[in-house]
């Protein structure tokens, strides 16, 4: 047996990429639908995005223990476990949907949460399991799984509502708890190098001086306010579109082409990113989430959704992918399981926070001004960029 750590880099990150594409697809049914069964379950419309912030709630408390986690067990045992709670949370979500639990339906989704926690780390993954020169273009590759996902996602959200008879809505809840189990078995055969660096002389820093970084104050201004927008606008666009008469189908289709606009372009970022340097690709990331908030604010014609929710998807793809490679700039492989974990716990708080502000804002001030009260958070992302761009000039 070989004894180069990166002999299987390819195969491992065609692991990591279907294991991305079942984790997505999860999402995105839990994001396309889980909304709508919330303003059914729920005692007040305001309430209807609960389940959706009780998964970035989720995400958000078990972020850093599950980045310590698996810096003890290792990172396929951590990905075994996610994978494992992800099923459980589709079984549950069917069983609250029967009983008719809205309560209930949120804990199902904490459960998501805690899946998304794990496979959060998939693109870190990659980082391990490829050659330095490699890394951006692993991360990249990893998250194209979600190509996949985009197609599938949507169809599983608006044409599984029907499967199990008497129980509407159930049926994709049903195919995730499947997904997870696919998951599972193919994470079986992942190899990742030990995340534990061997004992050496070289110090590991404070937390604070890593954080002090300006290209890691800036890799987590792009992660945290790129992923908390998308999200937001993201969770209220069925909301939006149903309010405005559309199908589900309509609202499953605008859902596919963002879905598509997250993840396609990985195939090239990590190319765009050696190519033009992090900082244009970030620069990029912010302009394209003004726009798409621009567009969506203009009207609420089908195209002004499908365009909107498109560019939307590629901006976050720029600033996440971006802002993943930016971060791992910044620690040493032995620093690098506080660093992470601490930069998707902040990441997944403004996440949170924006998954639980959707359904309000929809239902108080309507879809134009959500769309537009993200305007000064665009703006951050991109004067932080163009900060840190001067600085390294």
């Amino acid at each position: 047996m070989s004894n180069d750590p990166f002999a299987r880099q390819g195969l491992n990150v065609g692991i990591l990429a279907g294991s991305q594409a079942f984790y997505n697809m999860t999402a995105i049914t839990v994001m396309t639908l889980s909304g709508l069964v919330g303003l059914h379950l729920s005692p007040d419309p305001a309430l209807a995005t609960l389940p959706v912030s009780f998964m970035m709630l989720g995400t958000l408390f078990a972020t850093l223990p599950a980045s310590l986690f698996m810096q003890r067990v290792g990172r396929r045992t951590g990905f075994l476990v996610g994978a494992t709670l992800g099923g459980l949370g589709g079984l549950l979500s069917v069983w609250s949907i029967g009983i008719e639990s809205f309560w209930m339906f949120c804990v199902s989704s904490m459960l998501f949460g805690f899946y998304q926690a794990f496979a959060m780390y998939y693109r870190f993954a990659a980082a391990d399991v490829a050659r330095p020169q490699w890394r951006s273009k692993a991360i990249s590759l990893v998250l194209a799984g979600g190509v996949v996902a985009a197609f599938l996602g949507p169809i599983n959200a608006s044409r599984a509502t029907d499967l199990l008879p008497g129980l509407p809505n159930a049926g994709p809840y049903a195919v995730v708890a499947v997904l997870a189990a696919l998951a599972v078995l193919l994470l079986v055969n992942l190899r990742v190098p030990p995340i534990r660096e061997p004992d050496s002389d070289d110090p590991r820093r404070p937390l604070a001086v890593i954080a002090a970084q300006p290209a890691f104050v800036v890799a987590l201004i792009c992660g945290a306010l790129g992923y908390g927008i998308m999200v937001l606008v993201m969770t209220a666009t069925p909301l939006a579109m149903r309010g405005a008469g559309f199908s589900m189908n309509e609202a499953a289709f605008v859902m596919q082409w963002h879905v598509l606009g997250m993840f396609a372009p990985s195939f090239v970022t990590g190319h765009l990113i050696a190519r033009y340097g992090v900082f244009n690709i970030l620069t990029a990331g912010a302009v394209l989430l003004g726009a798409a908030g621009f567009i969506a604010a203009s009207g609420q014609t089908l195209p002004h959704f499908w365009s909107a929710l498109l560019l939307l998807g590629i901006g976050w793809n720029f600033l996440f992918v971006g802002g993943s490679h930016l971060l791992t700039l910044t620690h040493t492989p032995a620093e690098r399981g506080k660093t992470q974990g601490v930069n998707d716990l902040t990441i997944f708080a403004v996440v949170a926070a924006g998954s639980l502000l959707s359904g309000v804002l929809i239902h108080k001030v309507g879809w134009a001004t959500l769309n537009l009260t993200m305007m000064p958070f665009v703006l951050v992302v991109l004067f932080a960029v163009l900060w840190l761009r001067r600085r390294a000039t």
